[in-house]
């Protein structure tokens, strides 16, 4: 009987088509009721990785592999996933691609009634692990409306109520806020108290597992290139900057001490944003690009409360506002409403002049560019390349013009090298840097961005919010969704909104301002 939870052997994988492998020579041994973090940049492996722990690689997905995974002692290539589901439970980077259930119950409860449990007992654990990610009360809620946030805590309580002794977590919380990110990890703390789970989670980020981590292991191209004690990387910024790795903001490291040697200021510029692009930009007087208007904005989908109640919110030419608030405060669904994706069930939206109600989406989309929380309902073509261009084409750029714009904008987010690929053949932050810049090459006067951060590494974020202030300096009128509270420094106002409602940053006379 091994005491090891996890043990990799000589792992390499090829994915199909590929020359290059993404995985190579790994070789890993995790302790029973160990918490471990892989770390690493987009691309290192990763979720490939996470993958080989539960079978999918390689009983599902195309591709050589070469080497041996045992969880729990058993051959991953030798038992379906299936049948692994009560040794290890992945919880996917993608939340969506693995909610089945029309409700938060029936989804939660469809593994445990996989595995042929009792009835009282699968209901005892729907319960439980709900109230465990904060969905206690939501079980009749329709899946297909809940927040980004809500699914990834879905996820991981349908995960979790099949009780898995491996439970690997590829950034569980990319999508969390604040709240939720404590209420996740505290209850992966508790699962670590019970002494019987090990548990694997990829993350960008340091806040929540610096001092929770027994090891971080950190890849690079496909391979092994750090692997030790939390502090001895964390502590290291010039080899976190050589890894690709975010430090650890200022306000999570000050119970370490003042006199730590990597304690950095924080400032109104992401550490080691460029200067000049963190220049303020309060933009032009009498500029007409990017006005917003909302007046009296009342929204609510079929199976839920008030979604948005009376919101009452202008937002001037070349402004940056951030808009935080937890999860299912009505930020994605505010936002919808200011490209025609929702109508107004009350009260009515205006956007440079246009109401709203009398525009259709398309009409809207030179205005308007948005940029989903999930990349994938915005990718249809077949290429990176026709991707960029679609949107150039219908708005009836010449040839040459679609062509430099589109070479412009492969080059300004490093993805020239996929111009040819198919876009749902990238991994989940390429598509994501994809999304932003379908939106950015339309050359929008206001733009929309729902967590342009989200899944992306270290070098990847910064490419991002150096564009998105550079367009700002520009003039373009930003909105930004996000729960990073060191993202939302880059704005100019930060509105707060919780139950529909907004509770700060919204000067409350606008109503009769006009």
């Amino acid at each position: 009987m091994t005491d090891n939870a996890v043990q990799i052997e000589n792992l390499t994988y090829f994915y199909p088509n590929r020359e290059a492998p993404s995985l190579s020579g790994i070789n890993l041994k995790i302790k029973q009721g160990r918490f471990i973090v892989i770390m690493g940049m987009n691309g290192s492996g990763k979720t490939t990785l996470a993958l080989s722990l539960n079978g999918i690689i390689p009983q599902l997905l195309e591709g050589r592999m070469l080497g041996k995974v045992y969880i729990e002692g058993k051959d991953t290539g030798k038992f379906r996933p299936q049948s692994l589901a009560n040794s290890v439970g992945l919880v996917f980077q993608d939340p969506e691609s693995q909610i089945i259930g029309s409700t938060v119950a029936e989804d939660t409860a469809f593994g445990p009634r996989n595995l042929g449990l009792p009835p009282e007992e699968i209901e005892h654990r729907v319960q439980t692990e709900l109230a465990k990610v904060q969905l206690a009360g939501y079980e009749a809620r329709k899946t297909d409306e809940l927040s980004g946030g809500e699914k990834q805590r879905l996820a991981l309580a349908g995960v979790s109520a099949m009780y898995p002794k491996v439970l690997v977590l590829d950034e569980p919380a990319s999508e969390l806020d604040p709240e939720g990110r404590a209420a996740l990890y505290t209850a992966l703390d508790e699962l670590r108290r019970e002494g019987s789970h090990t548990i694997i989670v990829i993350e960008h980020s340091i806040e929540d597992v610096w001092n929770r981590a027994d090891e971080v292991i950190v890849l690079k191209d496909g391979k092994v290139a750090w692997q030790g004690e939390p502090e001895k990387l964390f502590r290291n910024l010039s080899l976190l900057d050589q890894l690709g790795i975010r430090p650890l903001p200022v306000n999570g490291i000050s119970s370490i001490g003042e006199s730590d040697p990597w304690r950095q200021p924080c400032n109104i510029c992401i550490q080691g944003m460029e200067k000049d692009v963190c220049q303020e930009y309060t933009g032009q007087e009498g500029d007409p690009r990017g006005r917003i208007h909302i007046r009296d904005l009342t929204h609510h989908y079929h199976s839920s409360n008030l979604s948005l109640d009376q919101i009452n919110l202008t937002i001037h030419p070349g402004e940056f506002v951030a808009l935080i608030g937890p999860n299912g405060a009505g930020k994605t669904t505010l936002t919808k409403h200011l490209n025609g994706l929702l109508e107004p069930i009350k009260g009515d939206v205006w956007v440079s002049g246009k109401n709203t109600r009398q525009y259709k989406t398309a009409e809207l989309a030179g205005t308007v560019g948005y940029v989903f929380q999930n990349p994938d309902h915005q990718l249809f073509e077949t290429t990176v390349e026709k991707e960029l261009a679609f949107g150039l084409k219908n708005a009836g750029k010449s040839v040459p013009e679609i062509q430099n714009r589109v070479d412009e904008v492969l080059g300004k987010f490093g993805l020239e090298e996929y111009r040819l690929l198919h876009p749902l053949t990238l991994g989940k932050s390429l598509r994501q840097m994809l999304a932003v810049a379908s939106a950015i090459v339309l050359q929008p006067d206001i733009l929309v961005v729902d967590e342009p951060t989200k899944g992306l590494d270290w070098p990847g974020a910064k490419r991002v919010m150096a564009i998105i202030r550079t367009l700002h300096k520009e003039g373009t009128t930003i909105i930004m969704i996000t729960h990073d509270m060191e993202l939302a420094t880059h704005a100019q106002r930060v509105v707060v909104l919780n139950e529909g409602r907004i509770i700060s940053g919204g000067n409350a006379d606008e109503k009769n301002a006009e």
